[in-house]
């Protein structure tokens, strides 16, 4: 890795802005992210890199790559790497390989690259191999930019990328050598927003869940400066199509609604006494074992230049739609309850609203379920004594860390009949 004078030892999750997380063979988790910060003099230019032992403490450790690889610099101008996406990638022989898949651009631009770079561990050291997919602005509608790979049923890997211009796309790669299948080709287009609000979708990442046989993708919507929230769908095949839990493709483009479309699992949210969250969103995602994890960049309401990584645990209802906690992880013992609780009581709720783009204040609210839990994923209905009527819940409860009063609680996530999310914590007895 690369070093560099400033020192940003105390940043911790700050400034990690477009996160991926992988797990090295030295049992070591990586955080990849844009080399992006805010209030220091000079930013390491390459992508970030930061390691920890738990998912919990996070050290930078340098950059990925000494800065704009010579290539997608003349290109594009770009005077940093955006959203590296890093996956383990398959060898005949079970040699060790990594790739990085890199974005170099500007802002407002289709001029752009999508590079790659290998390694023979997330640790490096990376060398460059090359532009994956180039765009020209004055001569393309897609953008090569925010580069996810998803493996299919067979094992071919496929390239998602793609942002508000033209919306998102996917295309198969090479096994061997992990550059597009077939060069010069745009791919199959699967996700995109009318142009009321600018086409504004980026950020994809597919995961392939076994457990359902289907492919679920994730995106941003809308302004990653104060707006981002999280969208899921979902598709029987790789390359769609993607409907929400309401059964709407995103690739339907309605200027009359431009917000119904995706199922909404996190957006700009504020648990009482806690701190405002604003543009939660490019996240993706990774497993420990069987679980499963989303990991986001997010920003401070009150200081919205402030942002920084936050890791979730995914939990997915009896339907089978993933939803994420309420709260950052904070580590596996930590959010362990010390004995079985009830569901029913009192909690903080909050519901993301699809139209809502600003800061969702939780409300206490009475919710109950025939169940105990000692904070282990329980997929329950639950039913919830909102304002206007009672509201059934397709849910899961966990245990997880409320920051706020500094103690494990109990905590939902669940979808209404109208494909909204509701998610919160139990209130103290």
């Amino acid at each position: 890795m690369s070093r560099f004078s400033t020192n940003p030892t105390t940043w911790g999750t700050l400034n990690a802005h477009d996160p991926t997380v992988v797990r090295g063979d030295d049992g070591q988790w990586y955080m990849f992210s844009t080399d992006a910060a805010v209030g220091v003099d000079e930013i390491p230019a390459g992508v970030h890199v930061r390691t920890s032992p738990d998912l919990v403490e996070w050290t930078f450790v340098g950059t990925a790559l000494d800065g704009v690889p010579a290539t997608a610099l003349a290109h594009t101008g770009a005077e940093g790497l955006w959203a590296p996406e890093v996956v383990r990638w398959p060898t005949a022989d079970g040699t060790p390989r990594w790739h990085m898949y890199y974005s170099a651009s500007t802002f407002g631009s289709r001029t752009s690259v999508i590079g790659l770079a290998t390694a023979a561990s997330p640790a490096g050291p990376w060398t460059d191999a090359g532009p994956v997919v180039t765009t020209t602005h004055r001569l393309d509608g897609h953008n090569a930019i925010d580069a996810a790979v998803v493996f299919d049923r067979g094992g071919r890997p496929w390239l998602t990328y793609g942002s508000f211009f033209g919306g998102i796309h996917i295309l198969p790669l090479d096994e061997q050598t992990g550059f597009a299948e077939n060069p010069g080709e745009i791919g199959t287009l699967i996700a995109r927003r009318p142009a009321s609000v600018d086409g504004a979708v980026e950020g994809a990442y597919i995961v392939y869940r076994p457990e359902e046989d289907r492919f679920v993708l994730f995106v941003s919507y809308d302004s990653l400066f104060d707006s981002y929230s999280v969208r899921v769908a979902s598709a029987h095949q790789v390359t769609g199509p993607y409907v929400d839990a309401k059964g709407r493709a995103l690739t339907d483009v309605t200027d009359e609604d431009p917000d119904a479309v995706g199922t909404k699992i996190l957006g700009g949210h504020r648990f009482a006494g806690g701190t405002a969250w604003i543009a939660p969103g490019h996240n993706s995602v990774f497993r420990d074992g069987e679980r499963l994890f989303l990991v986001h960049h997010v920003r401070h309401a009150d200081d919205p230049t402030r942002h920084e990584a936050q890791i979730r645990r995914v939990h997915v209802t009896a339907s089978g739609w993933p939803l994420v906690s309420p709260h950052p992880f904070a580590g596996y013992d930590t959010e362990r309850l010390p004995a079985p609780e009830s569901v029913s009581g009192d909690w903080d709720v909050v519901r993301f609203d699809p139209a809502e783009r600003g800061v969702v204040a939780s409300v206490r609210l009475r919710i109950v379920a025939a169940a105990h839990t000692d904070g282990q994923p329980l997929t329950t209905p639950l039913i919830v004594a909102a304002a206007d009527g009672d509201v059934v819940l397709d849910a899961v409860v966990f245990g997880a860390f409320d920051p706020v009063s500094e103690r494990p609680v109990l905590a939902f996530a669940g979808l209404d009949a109208e494909g909204v999310v509701w998610t919160g914590s139990k209130a103290a007895a």
